[in-house]
């Protein structure tokens, strides 16, 4: 009988603490996408880490939303040349000089995209506190032209004879 009720008595606070577990981790996760995603606002973020007023905020708003179509069309140019370097991989059945060519026109796409949006960071760091604008600036331009720097410094690293591993 005391085998019983023991058993009991673990299986009641095993599934007392599953639920628990369970109901805590939604309840986590329900304040943590409250906290951090504003779907009707995507610059709330922003404003919170640049701690902008509501002037400077109208401002780049406006600039944002000038900004929209620009990338979009930037976005579809980029991936309707990137269609066009798969299509021709996959029928040219190799490595092709005109697969070599829609390489060269895809990275200068991409190229001029990043001076677009490049310029238009600047604008944006131009409506904000200037000590507020530099640092945007900084990320922006950390974020943009660093996207492949991780592989480049692995390939300096390997060509020079030095093998990194992480």
């Amino acid at each position: 009988m005391n085998n019983r009720i023991a058993a009991w008595i673990v299986t009641c606070a095993v599934v007392l603490s599953v639920g628990l577990f369970f109901l805590t981790a939604r309840w986590t996760a329900r304040l943590s996408a409250e906290r951090w995603s504003h779907p009707q606002d995507d610059l709330a973020w922003l404003r919170r880490e640049f701690r902008l007023g509501q002037e400077e905020m109208s401002r780049i708003r406006r600039l944002h939303e000038g900004y929209l179509p620009v990338c979009r069309e930037w976005c579809a140019r980029i991936a309707a040349k990137k269609a066009e370097l798969e299509s021709e991989l996959s029928h040219s059945g190799g490595f092709t000089p005109r697969a070599a060519e829609l390489v060269r026109e895809l990275a200068a796409l991409r190229a001029e995209c990043q001076v677009a949006m490049l310029r238009h960071f600047e604008e944006v760091s131009r409506a904000m506190p200037p000590d507020q604008g530099r640092r945007y600036f900084a990320e922006m331009l950390r974020l943009t032209l660093g996207s492949h720097e991780a592989t480049e410094r692995a390939m300096a690293l390997e060509s020079s004879g030095v093998h990194e591993h992480r």
